[in-house]
């Protein structure tokens, strides 16, 4: 992983002021996701949104995450209003700054880990060799170098989640976020999440997850209740 000693401590990193997301508006069938929803975020602080379902976890981290805008109030990444930025410009954003851990993984079948973790790398014009020297470099600080050529079918579900994780990791962004990240894997893997989690905070990476699992508390810098698309105070 690339040296992160440049990142500092400072409040306000990512900020939402009244942030509101309403799926079919003005009609009969309207839903309230997200309701005047205001919080910051730490740099290099892990975070969790806390919720049943429904809650509204994935609504805020898909904002936060610049995957979805919100239908009311504004939210900040660095002091910037992304809520202004156009889709390519938070295309860009995403690619430089934010990894994502879906809650199924995402693997590509038939391609190997290390293809895998690479894989975005190929639009970039990166030759085989270097990407496949950077994808290992990854699963190797992740336990899983000798994993790198085994396809997701051939991997445990822990180890298919550290690939994951890879993946995010491969250009070297700031912010991680993992959506419902203990949903599929069994308790040994948990622990081995908690203990990469807890590695890449040190390292001054922004770690924001959202699940319903209060395994991974004691853990976190802060904890954000949702309760019908309200924040709990």
């Amino acid at each position: 992983m690339k040296n992160t000693e440049h990142r500092t401590q400072n409040t306000d990193f990512i900020r939402c002021e009244g942030v509101w997301k309403i799926y079919n508006e003005g009609k009969p069938y309207e839903v309230k996701a997200l309701s005047d929803v205001s919080l910051t975020i730490d740099r290099g602080s892990f975070v969790i949104f806390n919720g049943p379902s429904g809650s509204g976890k994935t609504t805020i981290i898909s904002i936060l995450g610049t995957m979805d805008r919100p239908s009311r109030g504004k939210a900040f990444l660095s002091g910037n209003d992304i809520t202004r930025l156009s889709d390519v410009a938070l295309s860009e954003l995403r690619k430089k700054s934010i990894g994502f851990v879906f809650q199924n993984f995402n693997l590509i079948s038939g391609l190997s880990a290390w293809e895998n973790v690479s894989i975005s790398l190929v639009p970039q014009g990166i030759n085989e060799k270097e990407r496949r020297q950077r994808a290992e470099a990854l699963l190797g600080k992740l336990g899983l170098l000798k994993r790198a050529g085994h396809s997701p079918e051939e991997l445990s579900g822990g180890e298919q989640q550290r690939v994951a994780i890879a993946r995010a990791l491969i250009n070297n962004p700031e912010i991680l976020i993992l959506d419902e990240p203990t949903s599929n894997i069994d308790l040994d893997a948990v622990h081995t999440l908690i203990e990469t989690l807890k590695t890449l905070k040190a390292e001054g990476r922004t770690i924001i997850v959202s699940t319903h699992d209060n395994i991974l508390f004691s853990s976190a810098d802060k904890v954000f209740e949702l309760k019908r698309g309200q924040l709990s105070l």
